[in-house]
């Protein structure tokens, strides 16, 4: 089982960039698509961009042109670059492996999070 530590969150006004990392062990993990993934409070957790293991990429139309998401196999760590953040997006951010045919995660162990907070 890959164990996963995301990190990179923090307070940003609207307008602003984070960029968040996941840190995976194991390693078999450049054999796997990742998603990231978030969730609000009192919201679902919800899949907002993946990308496969030949580094194929598809995103969420809530972020689309807004967020990156990228990986480095050799440290691996998946990325997700945020730019022009909205309060809509503050939640805490996960990272898991995702099956890109039907979206779903792969690993019923979740990291801890990361916490993004949009607000002026």
């Amino acid at each position: 089982q890959v164990q996963l530590v995301e990190s990179g969150g923090g307070l940003m006004q609207p307008g602003g960039s984070l960029r968040l990392s996941c840190a995976a062990s194991g390693s078999i993990f450049s054999i796997y698509s990742m998603g990231w993934y978030r969730q609000a409070p009192g919201k679902e957790r919800e899949l907002v961009a993946i990308i496969t293991s030949g580094g194929s990429t598809n995103y969420a139309d809530s972020v689309k042109g807004r967020f990156t998401i990228s990986r480095d196999n050799a440290k691996n760590t998946v990325y997700l670059q945020t730019n022009r953040l909205k309060p809509d997006d503050t939640a805490v951010y996960y990272c898991n492996a995702t099956d890109p045919s039907n979206r779903h995660y792969l690993f019923d162990s979740w990291g801890q999070g990361t916490q993004v907070t949009v607000s002026s």
